[in-house]
């Protein structure tokens, strides 16, 4: 049994866990989102100040809550990519110097590993291959999952992530940032069917469309469309019928792309990570299509479909058990691909 205490500071929250393989032994988790709700978004500089406030504090409550001490640490990992540079260093440095203090070994980890990694925090049997689809504030991917650090990425969006098509929405609507849990709520008191929204396809240059990519600017734009419209006539703006139209399309055309990509390359389990995980409309849609074609589902717990530290280390406990570990000279990079995973270990 592997337990590694791992960091996650790639955007606004500040967050430490302590995993035992699967197995969750504490998970500490400070959110800045009332920081940044008063400028619409994330500021990077505000965020890096908060993780160096916060990091300390956040690293002695995971060991309290795990009751454990240091010599029962075989590892110590951070998220290193990708994400808002500053933000990332606060924590890379951090899970670095505690390394070299308790003589431990360093894992550097890919953020979107951990997402797909946060389904075997609830399905620790989970086995490969399966499909991950991956959804979030700025990531929008079909992922064939072959093994710890292998991946293919079967199918992405062109523009807007999803999770950014709801904060840029939610703005439209001024509902305030975060968009995503907002038009959720208010989405369940709309009519999904009382717009008409494009699905945004990917054409391809040979004609037709891409199967398993998405675009979201388009909707978004035609959100703004509808809005005008109704400025413009003078007329009272239905928030909750445009949020239920909204989501039911983002919900729509990710559950199409998802089960074909499945089906076409015969995965009967697919693994949701994500923030946009957390959307009951796409948990909604997914499950019933998911049934209809005899394919397996999975969402994580809610508490780690967002940024979080569990689904880090448990990342990082496959990797030490393979016998991966990163160099020390590791740096922080604000993108990379998820294919490139293998390049962080040794």
């Amino acid at each position: 049994m592997t337990t590694v205490l791992a960091i996650e500071t790639s955007c606004d929250e500040t967050a430490v866990a302590i995993v035992n393989n699967r197995q969750v032994c504490s998970s500490i988790i400070a959110s800045q989102i009332s920081i940044h709700q008063q400028y619409g978004g994330v500021v990077p500089e505000v965020a890096s100040r908060e993780h160096l406030d916060t990091i300390n504090g956040a690293i002695a409550q995971a060991l309290e809550q795990a009751e454990l001490d240091w010599q029962r640490i075989d590892g110590i990992a951070a998220t290193c990519a990708p994400g808002l540079v500053g933000a990332l260093l606060v924590g890379l440095t951090a899970a670095k110097t505690l390394a070299m203090v308790h003589n431990k070994p360093f894992l550097g980890v890919h953020h979107l590993e951990g997402h797909i990694y946060a389904t075997y925090l609830s399905e620790p049997t989970l086995e490969t291959p399966f499909l991950s689809l991956l959804v979030s504030g700025g990531h929008t991917s079909l992922i064939y999952v072959r093994d710890c650090g292998s991946y293919e990425t079967l199918g992405e969006t062109r523009d807007d992530a999803a999770g950014e098509a709801f904060d840029k929405v939610a703005r439209l609507l001024n509902l305030g940032y975060p968009g995503g849990p907002i038009i959720d709520k208010l989405a369940k008191e709309g009519n999904p069917q009382a717009f008409t929204l494009p699905e945004g396809k990917v054409s391809l240059p040979s004609g037709g469309y891409h199967r398993y990519d998405a675009s979201f600017s388009g909707l978004k734009t035609a959100v703004l469309r509808l809005v005008q419209q109704f400025e413009k006539n003078d007329l009272p703006l239905p928030i909750s019928d445009v949020a239920a139209s909204f989501q039911e399309t983002v919900a729509r055309s990710l559950t199409k792309r998802t089960i074909a990509c499945a089906l076409d390359y015969g995965l009967s389990t697919i693994a949701i990570g994500g923030g946009v995980a957390a959307n009951s409309g796409l948990r909604k849609h997914l499950q019933q299509a998911a049934e209809t074609h005899n394919l397996r589902v999975l969402f994580p717990p809610l508490k780690f479909c967002t940024d979080n530290a569990a689904m880090i280390g448990c990342a990082a406990a496959d990797h030490l058990n393979r016998g991966h570990t990163s160099a020390l000279t590791l740096n922080v990079q604000s993108r990379l691909a998820l294919t490139q995973v293998m390049e962080l270990y040794q």
